[in-house]
């Protein structure tokens, strides 16, 4: 039951482990991508940052926040009902024994300072707690 986490553009590894079902958790769909291309099975938008979150995160509204601010706003919003109904979801999927492949935009090259890597760390948790609606990482 891995989690692994991508840029949508990343080739699967070419063996053992492999990337299992990959799922794109961006807000937007990759412009100008053909159907045929797309390299996951899945597209979950509800577990992306918010259109708002994503804007002040690239400073499209004249201030870009910072990673502690964006981290924050993003694991509150992982709290919607839609987001723990996906999570929960994924979480049960990974206690069937999937694996999965958390898939990001191929201009997010800081795995460390992506979404992807704080819904790895809920899933993670929830996997821990299943009986418990995971509450997100510690916000420190």
């Amino acid at each position: 039951m891995p989690i692994f986490t991508r840029r949508w553009d990343d080739p699967p590894p070419p063996a053992e482990p492999t990337d299992g079902t990959r799922i794109l958790i961006t807000r937007y769909r990759p412009r100008g991508l053909k159907k045929e291309f797309e390299t996951w099975s899945a597209w979950y938008p509800e577990l992306a940052p918010s259109v708002e979150l994503h804007a002040a995160a690239y400073g499209k509204n004249g201030l870009k926040i910072g990673w502690e601010i964006y981290r924050r706003r993003y694991l509150a919003e992982m709290k919607s009902p839609d987001a723990r109904a996906r999570i929960a979801e994924l979480t049960a999927r990974l206690h069937a024994g999937e694996t999965l492949t958390l898939l990001c935009s191929s201009a997010c090259t800081r795995e460390s300072r992506c979404h992807r890597s704080l819904l790895a760390e809920l899933l993670e948790q929830s996997l821990a707690t299943p009986h418990d609606a995971p509450d997100g990482p510690s916000p420190n």
